[in-house]
């Protein structure tokens, strides 16, 4: 396992690393790039390879829903989505609203 920097180099003897993710400095979401470049047991560097991966936000955002508990007959009132998060990285963009119709 190794965490990442940008620019700095992490030297191991195994074909196969793990990218660790510290959850308070995630990658930011969208095209992040990683490079290879190996050595032989002479010294010589080979050419780099790159692979773009692309870091998404897959986790739905949370709705929160506010509003009055009660209201008096024939008043109007507001509902708020303030708030509502996306835990992924996103961010909330809109907000569909519906009345479902009265609670039985």
């Amino acid at each position: 396992m190794a965490e990442f920097v940008i620019g700095t180099d992490i030297s191991t003897a195994e074909a196969v690393i793990e990218v660790t993710v510290n959850p308070d400095k995630p990658l930011p979401v969208g095209r992040q790039i990683f490079r290879l470049i190996v050595v032989d047991d002479s010294g010589n560097e080979s050419k780099p390879d790159q692979i773009v991966v692309i870091v998404a936000d897959q986790g739905a955002p949370t709705a929160v829903l506010a509003g009055p508990q009660t209201v008096a007959s024939g008043a109007s009132f507001k509902l708020s989505g303030e708030r509502s998060f996306d835990v992924g990285g996103g961010k909330v963009v809109k907000y569909l609203w519906t009345y479902v119709g009265p609670a039985t």
